[in-house]
């Protein structure tokens, strides 16, 4: 056993970290397996600063974002992408071996990661067959939980949770914080509850810029909640969280011209959904929800033997075999015009093939 073997903290002995979609798959050449936007843009850069450490906070960011969701500069908190504000909130709110976090599968895999990795143990309650909120089920074990995340629109489903159950468990979880993840909130924005902060004091909404605003590569994403909440997140969150590039390309894409851009490349990425919808209905794929995200999620008859030939095409999606009540799925990220004709001409001769 080496040192770092036997240094490391027990817990994290049988830990198995998230697989991402770079982290488990390479090469190909068309990319359709991480829900990134297929969109890319130039931004102007200023370099005269970089001898300098960035803002703790950016006040112009963090107010562009106030602006766009419609909250106060106070309920604002930047950070290196949504991922780092589910770390932030279990490292702030939860005691390691003591406190636990609830999920409610099949969902994002960062809440129990997270949760696991610092010491939290993790409450299951899975959706129901409809992949709506179980409240019954909710309500029975949430008493002890600190906090509860809520995936709406969902990854990997893609369809959203009703609005009125989001609200339910904001009503009777009153000990703990709900964390509703808006990560895809652009495709369906009526469907946000970020309107609610000002009446649920429990509430925090993520956000992010890695999807309808085509900037994941440069880890911008923030949490949104009552400034109680902030404070305390400000606690546990490193001196210089964003990079001074970062902050320049983000206050760009909030700007107004950038804001219409994400409207546009969200109307196109809706049409190109619809396309590969209606492309696929007549292939041995069932649809396993109605999507209101830029992918889509759906039920074949051997997972395992599509994505080897996908990949052996040079065409990567994701393989959610692995999650709760999503045995033999695979998930097909929305890509330009370019993209989606290949993947769609790939699985019809894949099933052309088959049957």
């Amino acid at each position: 056993m080496s040192l770092a073997e036997q240094l490391q903290r027990p817990h994290l002995k049988t830990l198995v970290p998230y697989a991402s979609a770079r982290r488990s798959m390479s090469g190909g050449s068309v990319w359709l397996n991480a829900n990134e936007s297929p969109y890319a843009y130039d931004y102007a850069l200023d370099c005269s600063q970089l001898n300098r450490y960035p803002a703790f906070q950016s006040q112009r960011l963090n107010q562009a974002y106030a602006d766009y969701a419609n909250v106060r500069l106070e309920q604002v908190l930047s950070c290196r992408g949504s991922d780092e504000a589910i770390e932030l909130l279990i490292k702030a709110f939860c005691e390691p071996k003591q406190d636990r976090v609830l999920i409610c599968p099949p969902t994002y895999g960062m809440y129990a990661i997270s949760a696991q990795t610092h010491g939290a143990d993790v409450v299951s309650v899975p959706l129901t067959s409809s992949y709506q909120l179980d409240l019954d089920a909710i309500k029975a074990r949430s008493a002890d939980a600190r906090l509860i995340f809520l995936c709406s629109p969902s990854n990997p489903v893609g369809n959203r949770l009703a609005q009125e159950d989001i609200e339910a468990v904001l009503k009777f979880a009153t000990t703990s914080l709900v964390v509703v993840d808006e990560a895809y909130i652009e495709f369906c924005a009526e469907a946000s509850v970020v309107d609610w902060l000002a009446k649920y004091p429990n509430l925090v909404v993520l956000r992010t810029l890695s999807k309808a605003f085509a900037l994941a590569g440069a880890r911008c994403g923030f949490a949104l909640a009552n400034e109680d909440v902030i404070t305390v997140l400000q606690k546990v969150l490193a001196p210089y969280p964003l990079p001074d590039l970062t902050i320049q390309i983000a206050s760009q894409a909030l700007s107004p011209v950038g804001i219409e851009r994400v409207q546009a490349d969200v109307t196109r990425t809706v049409k190109q959904r619809q396309r590969i919808r209606d492309e696929l209905a007549e292939l041995p794929m069932a649809l396993v929800a109605e999507s209101e995200t830029n992918f889509l999620l759906y039920r074949v008859a051997d997972a395992d033997s599509l994505m080897q030939t996908m990949q052996q095409n040079g065409i990567l999606i994701r393989n959610q075999s692995a999650q709760v009540g999503l045995d033999n799925t695979v998930r097909i990220s929305v890509g330009n015009e370019r993209e989606n004709t290949l993947v769609i001409d790939a699985l019809k001769c894949f099933f052309g093939d088959t049957q």
